[in-house]
């Protein structure tokens, strides 16, 4: 971490914190594991099981208030679906919880199965309605197709289902002959419902013109094919996983600021006019956390991604984190201040694992302090204690809004936000002598 950003967040720090013993480091550990897992259990998956279970049509009702009211029988979405079946797959592959976890998988492979998937021309549909017998979203998009494949993965590695882990494989195969762009490498994101192209200029499910290459989307084409790449050791999977490793890390980042912007052309050159010349503080922190847990997946070494990682670390802290209260704003202009200063629930999220990453790549132990400010925040703003799940939105007066899932919010980026922070903190606990560690 560069000395000029480490020093201002030091004056700006709640606390400091002891890090040169190993002891005491491992003593805040466990209290943070405990503290994680406990949000996970009984905050996320607490919310969400049994409450979220389609008795009657299998899949997940998915839309609640803010108090965790039903809102109505509405539509189902592949994100959404797909996010819910990897949460309670992942949650019992990490032993967070038992049976009824592979039940609730359970009720979403099999709807992902029979009733999203196209079995005329493949691949998911966008939308179904709430019983699944209708097509509301024929259409095919990458950033789905990317949440089908993460979780028909996560679902094989949780259940050993060679079923699963076969659908998996026909998807993979499909993506790969229909979207993968050899002349520019990455993907083309949106087609029509048998797959022809869509006219560049067509709206896609984003809101982006269908021959638009995004980083929103490449960032979860890297993590499905990541792991299924470890379900199933297909050494196609590896190829992709490096060249989407290469868009992630050169591609759709402006080195001359030292951020990543979202919008490109299909030959990869960035647009940068309009509401497309901005920083999404969370998709940058997420694009740190998946090179990184990605080329660790592969084998492949950090150490070239390690300086970028920091650099857009940097960018975020400097431009979009509130020092003084913790928490990362939304989203602001290139190389200047952020100015859409609400506190999402996903960016708290994402910013968490990836402050971690960074720390298991580094040890430097500036990132714990962030870490600690940062989990003080949501802990205190961000949860909701009472009624279960994370609020969607903290305004600048701490005003919170929205319902606590839809068709767009579900348990993906805060409940994969603590089975990786409690692995990592598991890993250093386990492993660390901290005194040796700090003086590389």
């Amino acid at each position: 971490m560069t000395a000029h950003i480490q020093s201002r967040w030091e004056r700006h720090s709640q606390q400091s914190l002891d890090w040169q013993s190993g002891s005491n480091f491992r003593g805040w550990a466990d209290s943070k594991i405990e503290e994680l897992e406990h949000v996970l259990k009984e905050n996320i998956l607490g919310f969400w099981l049994p409450r979220c279970l389609d008795f009657e049509h299998g899949g997940y009702a998915i839309n609640f208030d803010r108090y965790g009211h039903p809102n109505g029988r509405r539509s189902k979405g592949i994100v959404t679906q797909a996010r819910m079946l990897w949460l309670f797959s992942a949650s019992f592959v990490n032993q967070h919880g038992g049976p009824e976890l592979l039940h609730a998988a359970d009720s979403g492979y099999q709807f992902l199965r029979e009733h999203m998937w196209d079995r005329e021309h493949g691949g998911f549909f966008w939308e179904v309605g709430a019983s699944g017998n209708s097509v509301l979203g024929d259409g095919k998009h990458l950033y789905g197709q990317a949440f089908g494949l993460f979780a028909l993965s996560a679902y094989g590695l949780a259940t050993r289902n060679t079923d699963a882990l076969a659908f998996a494989c026909d998807l993979f195969d499909l993506l790969e002959r229909r979207a993968h762009d050899s002349r520019y490498g990455g993907y083309r994101e949106f087609f029509r419902r048998d797959w022809g192209a869509a006219p560049a200029t067509e709206i896609g499910y984003l809101g982006m013109p269908a021959g638009l290459k995004l980083m929103n989307t490449h960032l979860h084409l890297l993590e499905a094919y990541t792991l299924f790449f470890l379900a199933t050791a297909v050494p196609m999977a590896r190829q992709r996983i490096l060249e989407l490793i290469s868009i992630l890390s050169q591609s759709v980042v402006r080195e001359e600021i030292g951020t990543c912007t979202d919008v490109h052309l299909s030959d990869w050159q960035p647009l940068l006019t309009g509401d497309s010349a901005r920083t999404s503080y969370g998709h940058v922190l997420e694009n740190i956390s998946l090179l990184i847990n990605s080329s660790e997946a592969i084998e492949a070494s950090t150490s070239r991604i390690l300086p970028l990682c920091n650099t857009l670390f940097n960018y975020c802290l400097k431009y979009g984190y509130d020092k003084r209260n913790g928490g990362f704003y939304e989203s602001g202009p290139l190389g200047r201040p952020a100015d859409n200063r609400r506190k999402t629930w996903w960016v708290q999220a994402e910013a968490l694992w990836s402050t971690l990453q960074m720390h298991h790549l580094t040890w430097d132990p500036t990132y714990l302090e962030i870490f600690n400010h940062n989990w003080e925040f949501v802990k205190r703003h961000q949860i909701d204690w009472t009624y279960g799940e994370w609020y969607e939105q903290v305004n600048r007066w701490r005003v919170v809004k929205s319902d606590k899932g839809h068709i767009w919010k579900a348990g993906y980026h805060q409940g994969r936000a603590m089975i990786e922070c409690i692995r990592l903190l598991r890993e250093c606990a386990a492993g660390s002598n901290l005194e040796t560690r700090l003086s590389v």
